[in-house]
Formats: C-alpha cells, structure tokens, sequence
C-alpha cells in the first residue's frame, strides 16, 4: 500500500491537538527544567537521580509523540509490521503515568533541595509536567472513547491498561532501589531480582501485543497471561512485605521519604497484578 500524505485537517482533530499539547508541554518543561540547580552534597544522590529521570522521562516521550504525529501525518502506520492502536495506546498510557511521576519527583525535589529561593523557572517546569500528563491522560480517554467503528486496541482495554501499569511500578521501583542505601543489602538483591523477574514477561507481552503477534504463540496465550500475572503477585507479595519492614525501620529522612515511595510503587504494582490475575481467570473460566 503506497505511503499517502493527509490532509492538513487531521492536524485539527482532538487527537492530534491533544499529542500537540503534549509536545509542547513536554518541551516547555525540559527547557525550563535546564535551569533547575544542582543540590547540596548530602543530597546530590537523590536529586541526580531523580532530575536525570525527569528529564529522560519529558525527552522520550517528545520523541515519542512527535514520531507518532510524523508518522500518522504521512499515513505510514499502514506499511509498520504492528498493530499502530495498540503502539498509541501504550505510549499515551505509559507517558501519562511517567510524566505525572516525574511531575512529582521534580516537585519533590524542588521543594527539598533546590538551595534559596524558589526559580520561578523550576515551578513553571513543574506546572509544565503535570499539565504534559494531563495530555497524555486526556489523550488515552480519546483513544478508549472511540466509536464502536473504530476497535480499540488490546492495550487501551482494562487488562492492557493493566499491563502498562506494570511496567510503570517495575521501572520506577527499580530506579528508586538505585538510590536508597539500606543497612540490610540483601534487600536490595531479593527486591531487584523480584522487579526484574516480574517486569521482563510483562515488556514482553506489551511487545507481543504491540508486534500483534498473540496469534503465532506455540502454547496458549491467554494461559501464559495468568501464569505470569500469578507469578507478579506471588513476587510482588513477598517484596511488599520486605518494603513495610524495611520502612518502619528507622532512616535518614531523604532516605525514608524513597523507601515509603517505593513501598507504594510495589503495593499499586501488586493491586495491578491482582486484578490482571483475577480477569485473566475469568477469561480462562468463560472459555472453559
């Protein structure tokens, strides 16, 4: 099928203005965040790290949405091996989630450890993050409230928002397991090993579902889902209680306001797994 140009009226569609918006927020918000200062020396761990996400955070998913609109623009999507809802899908749900947490973390960060007064540039970013976040949201509820003409994608239903939201808590639990600097080390090998165990199958099945390639497994799909829904849940259990434990235990400030985060990372990550589980055994039960 030959590569068509659209009209320039597909620029003007909610859609388009929506990744619009979040191109421009996105952008507005790296350039702002530039002039964001470096922290103190106790605090130069978290602050890097959480100011190197954020801005990789914004960057990605400019890249993003800007490949997104190029390609939609110029009609390629219909040469791409994949299935283009799905991509869409997954990247506006992924983007919502990771700019609202970095909209937080850089918050975070400016509150505690940005020395003097507040850069009105640095509150302009943040006002910019979270605004890029509420496009992105606002994004993912255009794509799930498309007519009945138009069939959504496995990614922008429940059980693939689902699976989103998983690869959201392992990432952003795996970056805040870089920063916290626990007395008890095997904590950090039981909790990497557990995030790592967890988050693998479920990029997998993203990629699976992106390429649509669910129909060439050579075992049933839909079996594997809740295998490895159960497997996020057993694994996910055991790190919750390992992060409660490790949280009532007395700790530098900086450090206790990370280890109480990445407790909730791994209490909404385990609630996700939960209910992936609990759809993937009504599916099974109803093909039964």
């Amino acid at each position: 099928m030959p590569v068509t140009f659209g009209e320039l009226s597909t620029l003007t569609t909610p859609l388009s203005m929506v990744r619009l918006s979040a191109l421009l927020f996105s952008c507005l918000t790296f350039s702002l965040a530039s002039y964001f200062p470096q922290g103190n020396e106790s605090s130069s761990v978290i602050h890097t790290t959480f100011n190197s996400f954020c801005k990789v955070t914004w960057c990605l998913f400019f890249v993003l949405t800007f490949l997104v609109m190029v390609i939609h623009f110029i009609q390629f999507h219909n040469l791409l091996p994949l299935s283009w809802k799905n991509l869409t899908a997954t990247i506006a749900a992924l983007g919502a989630l990771m700019t609202f947490f970095a909209s937080f973390a850089f918050t975070w960060t400016l509150v505690n450890h940005q020395p003097g007064p507040s850069n009105p540039k640095s509150i302009a970013a943040a006002v910019g993050s979270y605004l890029t976040s509420l496009a992105y949201s606002e994004e993912l509820h255009l794509i799930r409230s498309q007519s009945n003409g138009q069939q959504r994608g496995y990614m922008a239903t429940v059980p693939g928002l689902l699976k989103v939201l998983q690869v959201f808590g392992g990432c952003v639990a795996l970056m805040l397991l870089l920063i916290v600097q626990p007395e008890n080390h095997w904590r950090i090998y039981v909790s990497a090993v557990t995030y790592s165990m967890c988050l693998l199958p479920t990029v997998g099945t993203v990629l699976v579902m992106v390429m649509d390639c669910a129909a060439r497994s050579p075992v049933p799909f839909d079996r594997l889902l809740a295998s490895f829904s159960l497997l996020g849940v057993i694994m996910y259990t055991v790190n919750t209680v390992i992060c409660f434990t490790q949280a009532l235990e007395r700790s530098q400030p900086n450090q206790h306001v990370v280890i109480v985060s990445e407790t909730v990372i791994a209490c909404i990550t385990l609630l996700a797994y939960t209910v992936d589980l609990a759809f993937s055994v009504k599916l099974l039960c109803d093909r039964n």
